[in-house]
Order: structure tokens, then sequence, then C-alpha cells
């Protein structure tokens, strides 16, 4: 059970995720969590840098859709700028969302990824759905608070990935 736990991947940041190594896999769909994730939780827009992110997974013919447990404002207030398709109140690590992502990417989890800065939500979720993840380290050290308590948990979890020596990388 604890390896549902265990993301594919891991990586410092949503920007070692590139097209290329994408495609070198046969990824064709991100499907991707917003808050600390692509940006802190408490940043309302995209950075420029992100913004061009999306524009090469674009321009690559990978798609990408926003899936994230924070409420439609939020997450369509960010979204659309960027014309991203995202889904808000996700209720990860349920895998609803995440069909649902697929489904209107046209793809199969075969060809997508899931990415996202959490285990209980994010890696737990694709993991359940037999999707490849890819954890990102957070992009802020502050967190909501109902991630606060989710951090708890992962701190114990991945203390026990790390006895059990399914763990290698730094917090």
């Amino acid at each position: 059970m604890l390896e549902k736990f265990l993301p594919n991947q891991h990586v410092k940041n949503i920007f070692e995720i590139t097209p290329e190594i994408l495609q070198e896999h046969g990824i064709k769909g991100v499907v991707t969590d917003l808050d600390n994730t692509l940006v802190a939780w408490d940043v309302p827009q995209a950075t420029p840098e992100l913004a061009l992110w999306f524009k090469s997974m674009q321009a690559a013919g990978i798609s990408v859709t926003i899936v994230s447990n924070n409420h439609e404002q939020r997450v369509r207030a960010f979204s659309e700028p960027l014309g991203i398709p995202f889904i808000s109140k996700a209720r990860k690590p349920l895998t609803r969302a995440f069909q649902k992502a697929i489904r209107e990417m046209g793809l199969t989890k075969e060809t997508v990824v899931v990415v996202g800065d959490q285990l209980l939500t994010d890696v737990l979720g694709g993991r359940r759905l037999g999707v490849h993840t890819i954890l990102v380290v957070p992009v802020a050290q502050s967190d909501g608070w109902a991630t606060r308590f989710n951090r708890r948990i992962e701190r114990l979890i991945l203390a026990k990935l790390r006895r059990k020596g399914l763990v290698d990388w730094e917090d």
C-alpha cells in the first residue's frame, strides 16, 4: 500500500519537465496540479517563465489540463488567461477528475503524466488510476491550511519510504 504514495519520478520544478523529454517517452498530455506545483498557492497569475512553458508544450502538441482541489474562481482566474483547460474542486486523490481530464484531452492513461507537489493528492490519485506520476518540490514553503495537515502526513510517509530504501531524494 505504501508504494501508492511513491511517485514514478521526482523533479525540482515544472521546468525540468520538457516537451522533448515527454515526447521521448510517448507522452502526449500533462495533468498538472496548480497550487505550489505551478505557482505558489497565493499567487494569482502565471509567471512569464511559466507562460512560456505552457506555450512550449502547446507548440510540441502536448495537451495540458490543470486539475486542482481549489475552488473554481481561483483555478479559472489562473487558467483562462493562458487558454488552459481546467477542472476545479477535483477531490483528489479520487480519480474521477483525472479520468475526465484524460478523456477531454482525447488521450489514454498510458500517454499522460500526472504532475503535482503532494503525495496524498496528486501522486496517490495518479497512481490509483495507473498513470505515470511526477512529484515536484513545492514552489513555496508556505501552504493553505488543509495542505499544512497533508504535509505532516507526507513527512511520515516519506520517512517510511526512506527507511525502506524507496526514496533517495532530499525534501
